[in-house]
């Protein structure tokens, strides 16, 4: 089974399925970017995952994967709002391959649409948690919780 030719004959439905999925979580980045937007950085994402996939080639996700997190995390989107699109695209993307692909080469096409995914989201964690630690962020500030020596008393 060629997976990417797969994807690449349903991008229009995939990306369609994506951004509703998208636009449904109501995140408040997403909805100011507007549709045009939004769906420009879908068809983006999946043209690169499509061909990391074809070309059996990691590095342009890894790039875009940084670059994104880069950006986005300047925007002040939550790392959150930027995981959705990519599991928005990515559990779209599954149904085609699992409708499509025949039992005997099912393990194949999901591992490589796996593979692919998988990898640039763990970049994009990874740049998100580097860039948040060379910051100020109050939801990463645990040190108030560890202050002091002493337990607190038991509640009754």
């Amino acid at each position: 089974m060629d997976c990417a030719a797969v994807l690449r004959k349903s991008r229009s439905s995939i990306v369609d399925e994506s951004y509703a999925v998208v636009e449904g979580s109501h995140t408040q980045h997403y909805e100011t970017a507007g549709e045009v937007i939004t769906r420009e950085r879908l068809e983006g994402l999946f043209d690169l995952v499509v061909t990391a996939i074809g070309n059996r080639d990691l590095s342009g996700v890894s790039t875009y994967a940084e670059t994104v997190a880069t950006e986005r995390f300047g925007q002040g989107f939550d790392i959150g709002e930027v995981q959705a699109a990519f599991n928005a695209l990515e559990a779209s993307m599954w149904r085609r391959i699992v409708a499509s692909a025949a039992p005997d080469e099912l393990a194949e096409a999901t591992g490589l649409l796996s593979t692919v995914l998988g990898f640039g989201k763990d970049v994009l964690a990874r740049t998100y948690v580097s860039l948040a630690s060379q910051r100020h962020v109050r939801s990463l500030n645990l040190s108030a919780m560890f202050a002091g020596t002493q337990a607190r008393p038991a509640v009754e």
